[in-house]
């Protein structure tokens, strides 16, 4: 199938051809029929994705912050690979079109193939033939509207939601400030409300496009006020909705100067925001955001996981909005037909954004991508690169998970190493075609299937979300491939249990992303306790930063939460410097009723060793993040050792001080995978033994447990 991107780095577009997306339990597959480009919100996408790397970090001040704190912490040229990494990352076009349903997930009722729907949500209603949408981001579209009509469905519930925060009453005087797709869409719906509309805007021809919907006056902003006044009668209106997307900083101002005492301003379009206090004080004025489509955006619980909200409780949400708004088009109450100024064939895409770009100078309002109905072919692959595009390796490597940290660490890390990248599988296509094509794969995929029937692979590596590692962990070993998986192995007992029953007979090697142990300071330092007499006392503090409640990793069923997903890294390290394996664990977690602190992301476990050595974890959300993340101490048969965030660690025996310093933080991904290829390519033991890959995620269950139980817990 075909779907356009653009380059967040060059700003340039291309129409791609990737695989159909894999149809999750709680969503659809939706064969697009017209999706609308958005000249304000994808126009805006678009301009910024073309300002050079200066013009983005004015236009983004907040993410600069963030890069430089990252430099202070991981160093200038670890820090650039990754925005660069990001930067590579395209930008999915595309948040509103209609289509007919493919396939609907197991979780989702009431809806089968062929049903005609209209979707929402950036990276999901995309301009693309085919697109997986969750089960909350869409809504069946009645038999008299037309796909053309579904496809501004999006839109009229971004404006629909913006007359709930106003709530205006039958009879009321509201001025629309802005006459683009979501301003005339607005008119119509106060109109429908049987409300008076005055509508602004700085353009002849949206003006008289607003007086055929009803606008009961119209004025240019230069008469912004004259027209308000006689509008309201010198009593002001009684409520302001912003549809605007303008630089300008006296939108807002206008806005107050123009509504009566107490009345309702409220922002659905793109301005900056300074309430003057003077006018807004007098008049004890309310001023609202509208949080774009309604309640839900935003939510991943309802958006990804499709956890609708009581219906008593939150009577308009996102999916309930878009209902209304397909409601009010099959009663014909709105006239979505006349929006429309521009269609193009999506084959000729490039022209529609050339249109929006203003390089033909001709004016437009809505434009449609409309999209053929003949059947797609399923293509489960999709062919990049010709052989050899590579230097052929004994290692046929399949990798399953495209996302952040394997576009910014695990794919650069293998492209400097003698694998041969066979296929790249990801259930997001957008990350697929950049991630094939950056690090030289021979085909892309959506699904893990086509790794493991794949006769030709011999490696599989694993970077998905935590619930997913145990299952293609297991099909990765039935099907005769030596696997790696980021951690954790798994997150619950049950299915660690199932992977040491798979991997009794599968005569392959089996490694989790535990790389600390692989760095040069744990080398450093196991060499140093290597003679050591005594049984070690160990201390690892680490500062790691707040994650939001609502975050996947802190979803027990997703990410298995912060212990299961982060703390087994320092588990292993203990491990391995201990050179013992744990045998019992104590733990404790802060216990706060503040909503952004988590609990069990603040935890100390005390982990007793069979040596009879001695460790206590120290996992905080607390710090100062400025400051270094991680921090280890050992002391033992009179030698003490400090490492400091794997940068710099010292070792002090008999008064003296050896150091070991790296410019950069050394986390050991490149030995960590080099290890695992020579282990599988030499017919040696893996670098980590099976066993001390269960303990270790058996640990991090153990320490649940304690927290939960209050009790010292063996680990067996």
């Amino acid at each position: 199938m075909k779907q356009i991107i653009q380059s967040y780095k060059t700003g340039e577009m291309e129409v791609v051809e990737v695989p159909l997306p894999a149809c999750g339990d709680q969503g659809i597959l939706v064969q697009t029929s017209v999706s609308l480009i958005s000249a304000g919100t994808e126009k805006m996408l678009v301009d910024l994705a073309k300002k050079s790397l200066l013009g983005k970090a004015k236009a983004r001040p907040d993410l600069v912050k963030q890069v430089l704190s990252k430099m202070k912490k991981e160093g200038f040229k670890a820090t650039l690979n990754k925005v660069f990494s990001k930067l590579d990352v395209p930008i999915p076009l595309g948040y509103s079109c209609s289509g007919k349903v493919l396939m609907a997930g197991a979780n989702v009722p009431g809806v089968a193939a062929n049903d005609r729907v209209a979707c929402a949500g950036a990276g999901y209603a995309n301009h693309s033939e085919v697109n997986y949408i969750p089960k909350n981001l869409f809504a069946k579209v009645p038999e008299p509207v037309s796909d053309e009509e579904a496809a501004y469905t999006t839109v009229g519930s971004i404006a629909l939601q913006g007359l709930r925060q106003l709530n205006p009453t039958l009879g009321e005087k509201i001025a629309v400030i802005g006459a683009g797709l979501i301003g005339l869409i607005t008119v119509q719906l106060l109109k429908a409300n049987g409300c008076e509309v005055l509508a602004v805007d700085i353009d002849p021809s949206k003006l008289k496009l607003a007086e055929k919907f009803g606008a009961d006056k119209i004025c240019q902003s230069s008469e912004l006020h004259s027209a308000a006044d006689d509008f309201s009668r010198g009593r002001g209106v009684d409520g302001v909705i912003i549809a605007a997307s303008s630089q300008s900083r006296e939108i807002v101002g206008e806005a107050g100067e123009i509504c009566r005492m107490k009345g309702r301003v409220v922002m659905v379009g793109l301005t900056p925001i300074e309430i003057p206090r003077d006018i807004y004080y007098k008049k004890e004025l309310e001023f609202k955001l509208s949080m774009s489509y309604g309640p839900g955006r935003y939510d991943p619980n309802y958006e990804i996981a499709g956890i609708d909200y009581p219906y008593a409780y939150v009577r308009w949400t996102e999916q309930r909005n878009m209902e209304a708004f397909l409601s009010l088009a099959a009663q014909k109450k709105l006239d979505l037909n006349s929006l429309t100024t521009h269609r193009f064939d999506f084959e000729n895409v490039l022209d529609a954004y050339q249109l929006i770009s203003g390089e033909s100078k001709e004016s437009y309002l809505g434009v449609l991508l409309k999209y053929g109905s003949e059947e797609l072919p399923p293509q489960a692959t999709i062919k990049l690169n010709p052989r050899p595009e590579r230097k052929e390796s004994s290692i046929k490597l399949g990798v399953i998970g495209a996302g952040n940290f394997a576009q910014a660490v695990i794919l650069p890390t293998l492209k400097k190493m003698e694998v041969f990248p066979v296929t790249l599988v990801n259930s997001s296509s957008i990350n697929l075609v950049t991630g094939g094509r950056k690090f030289s794969f021979q085909n892309i995929a959506s699904d893990p299937g086509e790794i493991f029937k794949n006769g030709e692979i011999n490696t599989v590596m694993i970077a998905t979300r935590h619930d997913s590692h145990a299952e293609l962990v297991i099909k990765g070993l039935q099907a005769k491939k030596h696997v790696f998986v980021e951690k954790p192995l798994a997150i619950k007992e049950e299915e660690l249990k199932a992977i040491r029953e798979t991997y009794e007979g599968a005569e392959r090697h089996l490694l989790v992303g535990y790389n600390r142990r692989f760095s040069s300071h744990a080398a450093v330092i196991k060499d140093a306790v290597k003679n050591v007499s005594t049984p070690l006392v160990m201390n690892y503090t680490i500062n790691a930063g707040s994650i939001a409640a609502d975050h996947w990793i802190q979803n027990p069923d997703v990410g298995g939460g912060r212990v299961i997903g982060e703390v087994c890294h320092f588990i292993d390290f203990l491990q391995f410097i201990a050179g013992s394996n744990p045998t019992a664990v104590f733990a404790s977690a802060i216990k706060t009723a503040h909503r952004n602190y988590a609990n069990r992301d603040s935890v100390q476990a005390i982990i007793e060793f069979e040596s009879g050595s001695i460790a206590n974890i120290t996992y905080h959300a607390l710090g100062d993040t400025s400051l270094p993340k991680e921090y280890f101490e050992l002391s033992g048969d009179g030698c003490t050792i400090k490492m400091y965030d794997f940068r710099r660690s010292e070792i002090t025996k008999r008064g003296r001080t050896q150091t070991h310093k790296t410019k950069t933080p050394d986390k050991g991904f490149t030995r960590e995978f080099q290890r695992f290829f020579d282990a599988i390519l030499n017919q040696e033991p893996g670098p980590i033994p099976f066993d001390s890959l269960c303990l270790t995620t058996l640990t991090t269950f153990r320490i649940l447990e304690s927290i939960r139980t209050g009790l010292k817990l063996e680990i067996k």
